[in-house]
């Protein structure tokens, strides 16, 4: 993966490593006027209003009609009321609030129009308690208490389904949070070695980490070197050398060595904290499909009351006032959204399921909408399109007073203070040749340029062809265009305005990069290369991937002027990247998404995180994408069909035909409706 060399600092504050689960709670204040409630509370509700459903579904009829299993005993009656009582207002009570910010809001929804029908069904069912038990026993009225009850416990399922499955997407991260070991080594300052509980670990201290065990927060090496492994943190799979200088990640697992490090982020500060922090911020957002559930929610709220009112008015001019309130409580119990209710969130808990079991973690929501739209995806190359592992392939001074091994000896020296790729992969030449490496100090990054240093008194950079352009610094251009195009990065060392040496390393593609890009081209979406490597190297790359549109030599914010170039000409654009480097681009696109999860910046810039760090899985996203959105659109066809069909009927508009919708029939078209859209949901898959 691809780190810039330059240290990033962390800005933001998390929350301590031993309660991050606990931040997986539900405010009041999710999705539809804050009617969303805490987990737990929400899942009680659910199965104690479902145990007391099962009573009245015994006891009384639905909507008229006497099921099979139905029996009545003396006093039946009174356990039917007591039962749908609690879950009136018991189960119904975060439906209640709801509607209450929505019509504060102007804006009834969901929550209004639920919060209609089990209003009405209960205080109709009141009245029809009334008069069955305590009026003329030649008047039989009928009650909704059946449905009061069921339409309850179904939004109370919908809304748990939904809540769970966003739960489900940070799971991963949940058990990251595991990972940290309840106590540190911390070193004082007299020497001695002390175990300290990590919550109470400060930024500044320094702690040790022996050999196979977790390390236990963000830190900085300054003394000792090892293999790490942060496959469990990052999603990269290969052991990462990390000598003095480099940074660590909390949650990862050392190797053989011992390790010294001060600490720079803590469970307050730290990585794991940030990422779960950035889950927690994900989870309070809608996407726009659920807008449009809520939007149709609104204008079956007016529909049915438009209806209920007109069937009032009509019925009891051409009957009597029985029949008139009876039709028009109807028409408001049968608008209730049962199927809608649950319409998205039967979709939304199968495609964050599908999208776990495939390393996929949608951070932000509404990228499933946007994805449909996206016609360019932009890829960073290096980590992205290639391994990222650079093999050192030339090394020549270009000066009599300097020697190849002496040129390396000094690119080395200040390459190892680097944690990128290409550092590595010179580093990995020095030692292979044998070369001594100098000790070099004072080394910067150059933005987008290379690196500046000191060794032994004298200063030096290494840098790029264009930098010697800008610079006016001379240099053999036939010698460079014919180590470009063989497909190497070329730098060179430099000091006193002079080039004293050339250095080409390569890159390898991934082997499955040309099948993704063939991938992409095939859903339509067109593939655009971007590198900060020269033109001929890139120019080779997209040659050797079948890519017709690339930009070479970019800085970070060339990237995301790139962006903003293509929004300009209306496309909506996705963007692939992997590290720091990427961030800007990665926030500007329409959706960015990041390979693996190396850095924080490049995390907090992404809508979508690849866990397996496979760009093929972007296709898989766009795939996953596009069937979630045809699944919400069809059920939200299901769920409002059925009101739309079902209101006017309940109102009496076809009662001159001689038709009036029997409130059985409804209640029967309306259980297959729910039925329908759940089987829908389950249906959805991922065809990779």
């Amino acid at each position: 993966m691809k780190m810039d060399s330059k240290e990033t600092t962390h800005e933001h504050q998390g929350m301590d490593h031993m309660n991050m689960s606990d931040q997986h709670s539900m405010n009041d204040d999710h999705g539809n006027g804050g009617h969303m409630m805490h987990m737990g509370d929400m899942k009680k509700k659910f199965w104690i209003s479902l145990i007391l459903m099962i009573p009245i579904l015994l006891f009384s009829p639905m909507m008229g009609i006497q099921l099979p299993f139905m029996v009545t005993f003396p006093g039946s009656e009174w356990i039917v009321l007591i039962a749908a009582t609690v879950i009136f207002f018991y189960g119904g009570m975060p439906f209640f609030t709801g509607a209450w910010s929505e019509l504060k809001a102007r804006k009834p929804a969901m929550m209004t129009l639920i919060t209609l029908g089990t209003g009405v069904a209960y205080i109709y069912s009141l009245y029809a308690f009334v008069v069955n038990n305590f009026g003329s026993h030649s008047m039989h009225v009928m009650d909704f208490f059946s449905e009061e009850a069921t339409l309850i416990v179904i939004m109370l399922l919908g809304h748990w389904l939904e809540m769970n499955a966003i739960m489900n997407a940070g799971n991963a991260l949940e058990k990251m949070a595991q990972l940290l070991p309840g106590e540190a080594h911390v070193k004082s300052e007299n020497g001695d070695v002390i175990d300290k509980p990590l919550a109470e670990v400060q930024v500044g201290e320094t702690v040790i980490v022996r050999g196979g065990e977790s390390i236990p927060t963000d830190g900085k090496i300054i003394a000792g070197q090892s293999s790490v492994n942060e496959s469990l943190v990052t999603g990269e799979a290969k052991a990462i050398k990390k000598v003095a200088g480099e940074k660590v990640i909390g949650g990862s697992i050392n190797g053989d060595g011992a390790l010294t490090i001060e600490v720079t982020g803590t469970g307050e500060s730290g990585y794991l904290a940030q990422v779960m922090q950035l889950v927690q911020k994900a989870q309070q957002d809608k996407s726009k499909t659920e807008t449009l559930a809520d939007r149709v929610a609104g204008w079956l709220f007016y529909a049915a009351l438009g209806f209920g009112i007109l069937a009032f008015v009509f019925w009891w001019i051409n009957a009597d006032l029985a029949t008139a309130l009876s039709r028009m409580v109807t028409v408001l119990v049968i608008a209730c959204p049962h199927a809608l209710g649950v319409a998205i969130p039967l979709v939304v808990a199968r495609s964050t399921s599908i999208a776990a079991a495939n390393g996929l973690l949608i951070q932000q929501r509404d990228a499933i909408e946007k994805a449909k739209h996206i016609s360019h995806v932009l890829l960073d190359k290096t980590g992205t399109l290639t391994e990222g592992e650079f093999t050192l392939n030339t090394v020549k001074s270009l000066t009599d007073t300097l020697s190849d091994d002496e040129a390396l000896s000094l690119i080395a020296g200040m390459e190892q203070h680097s944690s990128h790729p290409i550092a590595t992969g010179i580093l990995t030449g020095a030692k292979e040749r044998k070369v001594k490496i100098s000790a070099a100090e004072n080394v910067e990054t150059i933005k987008g340029v290379g690196l500046s240093g000191d060794i032994e008194g004298k200063s030096y950079q290494i840098v790029t062809a264009a930098f010697l352009n800008k610079q006016n610094i001379e240099f053999d251009k036939d010698q460079y265009d014919q180590l470009a195009q063989q497909g190497n990065s070329v730098s060179y060392l430099v000091s006193n305005d002079q080039a004293l040496a050339i250095l080409a390393v390569g890159d390898q593609i991934k082997p499955e990069a040309k099948k993704f890009i063939t991938d992409l081209k095939s859903m339509g979406i067109t593939p655009v290369m971007l590198t900060g490597d020269n033109q001929q190297t890139a120019q080779k790359v997209a040659n050797s991937l079948g890519i017709t549109e690339f930009k070479g030599q970019l800085l970070p914010e060339d990237k995301e002027k790139v962006v903003r170039e293509y929004q300009a000409k209306g496309n909506d654009v996705m963007m692939v990247g992997d590290g720091v480097n990427d961030a800007p681009a990665l926030v500007r696109a329409n959706i960015g998404v990041a390979i693996g999860a190396g850095t924080d910046v490049a995390i907090d810039s992404a809508d979508v995180v690849l866990v397996h760090s496979d760009p093929a899985d972007v296709v898989n996203f766009l795939k996953l994408s596009k069937a979630t959105n045809r699944k919400m659109i069809e059920n939200l066809w299901w769920g409002a069909g059925y009101n739309v069909i079902t209101i006017p009927l309940a109102a009496g508009i076809l009662a001159p035909l001689g038709f009036v919708l029997n409130p059985a029939v409804g209640a029967a078209v309306m259980s297959l409706s729910t039925i329908i859209v759940a089987l829908n949901a389950m249906t959805l898959r991922l065809k990779k």
